[in-house]
């Protein structure tokens, strides 16, 4: 059970009480009664609840509460569909289950009726539909949560495929944006146990990327530079985009008709080299990753289209990840000591891509990685399943309290999933294999004169920079102190280790002063010849020789076995 801070109903801001109370209704049809519980909203929609308690009572019982989730956000909408979505990409805070099933949201409703979508289009452009179109199908050929797909012929005679944005669409995100954050605010504030993840700060990056959704001129030129980025590949088609007839809530396109990747049977039909067409695929996924930093996202055999000569085409460029170079180097470092079973290697190259709010466990993380590692990579590299590793991958980064960014994420699930894709077409294919070469590139690049130019401008340019601002800095500090501004906090533990260490230095000091003085002592002894002598050599002075060398021999042995004095 939560522990919650005492909220009352009455602080509730209820501009848009309907929307409120459909949000709420289907909550509590879900069975999620604990999150409402706190804020004592029950009373007002007690009429509904009645309603449906029965069948509250039959899903509560049926499914799970992950699949109740992913039930919750598809009956709710756009908005939270691709909150679940959003969210899904967060591993750092919802558990591996819960992005399965997330990975599971139907983006499919009934479509809207065309008069409705005419004019959308007509008010976008400002001018009758016949004007920019020959003909419309007004039956779509896809229905999602926020836009609808239709063929179209444009004036020119090309064929087109037309992705309409829903009339309302964008005010009713704007209204559940607003329910959204607010509910977040006071979990934030009232929810202790999930303080930590700040949902404020997830509702307010989930509302930038669907903003950019809800633009469509964003994924337009998504579409442009992935079809920039492989020009040169006949094997490899994505569809053009026909600018004058875009705006924000009409994207038109080239119309592309080809077989889903996933139905195998009509491809064996028609005659697809099913290897050849797994090989290349998976080299475009692994090239957008690798060279080019910048891949689709969603790489779902929806969005895979096998046209005839084996050629490849690629749809629905919503959704894409970025990543820098220095986030490719570190996770191509993680790939290469995970396959050479490099424990420690792989626990430094973790740490590199992911944050965290308290340093980890190391020891304890070496060993969990070093277990990771004997679980996967105990047989041939070729029966290595990525979706497996990555699911286990993400559960020891939960169990750690690590954090990785949704993009690095992304590239881990993308990867997976082509995995997923290729082997159906071709079971014996081989990701490790393929994805070798860029690995290889990849390392490589880091060591060519170029590279090595450039990490020296850079480190010079950062270096120039310190130096210029550290006596700035020094005085800023002074500053602080004499002000008593600043402060160094330390807990009883800490402190402690501090006076052991202190301590043991101070002994050890002592033991070298005293080591020094008894040499010295002892080397004037055995000069002046002070009986009793041994064929000559003085008794005591040769005695307090031996302990000094001892002595100095020990101190010797600790500096070099534990670095430090």
């Amino acid at each position: 059970m939560l522990s919650l801070k005492k909220i009352s109903a009455t602080g509730l801001t209820y501009r848009h009480f309907a929307r409120y109370r459909q949000i709420l209704t289907v909550l509590f049809k879900y069975g999620f009664e604990t999150i409402l519980g706190p804020f004592q909203i029950e009373k007002y929609l007690e009429s509904c609840f009645q309603l449906i308690s029965k069948k509250r009572r039959d899903l509560v019982s049926t499914y799970t509460p992950a699949e109740r989730i992913r039930m919750a956000l598809e009956e709710l909408g756009p908005t939270f569909i691709k909150l679940g979505q959003v969210i899904s990409m967060r591993p750092d805070f919802i558990s591996i289950d819960l992005i399965g099933e997330l990975s599971k949201l139907q983006d499919t409703v009934p479509s809207c009726q065309f008069p409705e979508i005419r004019k959308v289009i007509e008010a976008e452009f400002g001018q009758p539909i016949a004007d920019i179109f020959e003909t419309v199908d007004e039956t779509p050929i896809a229905s999602a949560s926020i836009g609808q797909v239709h063929k179209a012929r444009l004036i020119d005679g090309r064929e087109a495929a037309i992705k309409i944005q829903r009339p309302g669409v964008d005010r009713l995100v704007a209204v559940d944006l607003g329910i959204i954050y607010h509910l977040a605010s006071l979990m934030e504030k009232n929810i202790e146990e999930i303080t930590f993840i700040r949902p404020t700060t997830i509702v307010e990056e989930f509302a930038r990327t669907i903003s950019k959704e809800l633009d469509y001129k964003v994924e337009a030129g998504h579409m442009e530079r992935f079809a920039e980025n492989f020009k040169d590949e006949p094997a490899i088609r994505i569809p053009a985009v026909y600018r004058e007839a875009t705006t924000r809530r009409v994207l038109t396109m080239e119309f592309i008709s080809g077989i889903k990747v996933s139905e195998i049977e009509q491809l064996d039909r028609a005659g697809i080299d099913k290897k050849s067409v797994t090989h290349k695929g998976a080299e475009v996924v692994l090239r957008q990753i690798f060279e080019h930093g910048f891949f689709h996202a969603d790489p779902h055999a929806g969005n895979i289209f096998i046209l005839p000569e084996n050629v490849i085409a690629f749809l629905d460029f919503g959704m894409v990840g970025r990543v820098d170079q220095q986030s490719r180097e570190n996770f191509v470092d993680l790939i290469d000591t995970v396959i050479h079973q490099n424990a420690q290697g792989a626990t430094r190259q973790l740490l590199k891509i992911t944050l965290w709010d308290k340093k980890p466990d190391a020891r304890q993380l070496e060993k969990d990685v070093e277990d990771f590692i004997s679980r996967h990579l105990y047989n041939s590299l070729k029966d290595l399943n990525l979706h497996d590793l990555v699911r286990d991958l993400i559960y020891l980064m939960t169990r750690h309290r690590l954090r990785i960014s949704p993009d690095i994420f992304l590239m881990m699930k993308s990867l997976a999933t082509i995995e997923g894709i290729a082997r159906q077409l071709d079971p014996e294919f081989d990701m490790i294999a393929r994805a070798t070469p860029f690995v290889q590139q990849v390392k490589m690049a880091k060591l060519t004169p170029h590279r090595i130019a450039e990490d020296l401008f850079a480190f010079s340019g950062e270096l120039v920079s310190f130096l210029k601002h550290f006596p700035s800095d020094m005085l800023e500090i002074s500053r602080l102190i004499r002000e008593q501004k600043l402060f160094l906090n330390l807990d009883e533990k800490s402190i402690r280790r501090i006076e052991l260490n202190r301590n043991k230095t101070a002994n050890r000091i002592a033991i070298a002063i005293i080591t020094a003085a008894l040499l010295i002592c002892s080397a004037i002894t055995a000069a002046a010849k002070v009986p009793p002598l041994i064929h000559g050599i003085s008794l005591p002075g040769l005695s307090g020789l031996v302990i000094g060398a001892f002595l100095g021999l020990w101190l010797l042995m600790a500096v070099i076995t534990r670095g430090r004095l």
